[in-house]
């Protein structure tokens, strides 16, 4: 695989997250500017719907990509993905807006297939370096996009996001269209060791989707509600400093990107996964302080724990998979990941109904803490059983 495919590969996912983050923080400004709809619990269906979409149709692209090489899959489907955007634009009724929006999000979803193909084709021994570069990568995508959201929400029209959703479809589409060139042949991918895949070396693939899914859950009820709830506490109610606070976790996964390099080069031990955790509970508990520098050191916090946590459970997912399962593996693990999200989109609507802006971060702390148990237990149990050696080593090790 040459520099140029990867870096390219790479540009796809940046793209695409920076259309998917522009109004997933101002959804409940949105709807309320474009539809004159305020109630946080519609917000939060709508958000949810989009998870749920996601989360089913992921494993359905994940499944024709057995039959349809990935590159050329992506360009129609981000093709359809712009058209749907534009209908999602020029769309002044509601429910038609739902009909292309949700389209919009289904034909999107295939550009997971990305992170998978990708994997594919390095090493094992890249593994971690690439499993941290995509996620910085992705934490800095929604840092733009945040922030492009918030200019947009208040310089133009709500809707016109939606254009901008539809310049990044295509731009990838025409990214994909070359790349297809570039795409090493098969001889050129790393070798696949032949392994007897049975029903019980699965189980620590749906052992790690039930971590994925309280974690998710967890760590994305805040999301939809942080920038209203920020503005209820700070001495301003501008839309872009909101925006700029919603996006420090993106910088932390910057600054743990630059730790966790400093600290393999001088041969540390990695920090133990459960101290990380108690770590992002610490963080979350602070975001619900009344005083916005304390939320902001909380902010940091959570970043930090969190990007080093999504880290460490992708790596366990490739580790525990093989080279050929892994858009399988991958499309398993994100179902449970989009339906965590789902949950979370939908109960923090719900909780903000009942009570109020600061409840969803209460109820995160709390999931984060189950999250953590569950992750020791099932290492414990994995402990137990040959077949899950690998997860009760890494969970170890991490």
């Amino acid at each position: 695989m040459s520099k140029q495919f990867k870096v390219l590969l790479i540009a796809v996912t940046v793209f695409a997250v920076l259309s998917d983050s522009m109004l997933l923080p101002f959804y409940p400004t949105f709807f309320s500017a474009v539809f004159n709809i305020s109630d946080p619990a519609y917000v939060g269906t709508y958000i949810a719907a989009s998870c749920f979409v996601v989360m089913v149709c992921f494993p359905i692209w994940a499944f024709i990509s057995k039959y349809i090489n990935v590159l050329p899959l992506l360009v129609y489907s981000q093709i359809a993905a712009g058209v749907f955007s534009v209908s999602s634009f020029f769309a002044s009724d509601l429910n038609w807006f739902w009909f292309s929006s949700m389209a919009m999000f289904a034909f999107k979803a295939s550009y997971l297939l990305v992170y998978p193909y990708l994997m594919s084709l390095e090493a094992k021994t890249n593994h971690v370096a690439t499993i941290a570069m995509l996620s910085v990568v992705v934490h800095f995508g929604a840092i733009l996009g945040a922030l492009a959201g918030g200019f947009v929400l208040s310089a133009l029209p709500g809707k016109a996001a939606f254009l901008i959703m539809a310049l990044s479809d295509f731009t990838q589409v025409f990214v994909c269209a070359y790349l297809i060139r570039l795409a090493p042949s098969k001889n050129q991918s790393p070798p696949v060791a032949k392994t007897s895949i049975t029903s019980s070396s699965r189980w620590p693939v749906y052992q790690l989707g039930i971590v994925m899914l309280c974690f998710y859950f967890s760590a994305f009820l805040i999301r939809p509600f942080f920038a209203a709830y920020w503005q209820s506490i700070s001495d301003t109610s501008s839309i872009v400093l909101a925006s700029m606070v919603f996006s420090i976790p993106a910088f932390m996964a910057l600054l743990a990107l630059c730790f966790n390099q400093w600290r393999q080069q001088t041969n540390r031990n990695p920090i133990n996964l459960l101290v990380v955790f108690m770590l992002i509970i610490t963080g979350v508990a602070l975001q619900a302080s009344p005083l916005y520098l304390v939320v902001i050191a909380g902010r940091c916090l959570f970043g930090l724990s969190l990007f080093i946590i999504i880290v460490r459970l992708d790596l366990l997912l490739y580790q525990v998979s093989t080279p050929d399962k892994y858009a399988e593996d991958f499309s398993k693990v994100s179902f449970c990941q989009s339906l965590g999200v789902l949950l979370a989109s939908y109960c923090a609507g719900l909780l903000v109904k009942s009570s109020g802006l600061v409840i969803p971060f209460w109820v995160a702390a709390g999931g984060l803490a189950i999250s953590a148990c569950c992750l020791w237990l099932l290492s414990k149990q994995s402990r137990r059983h040959t077949p899950c050696a690998n997860l009760a080593s890494t969970t170890r090790a991490q």
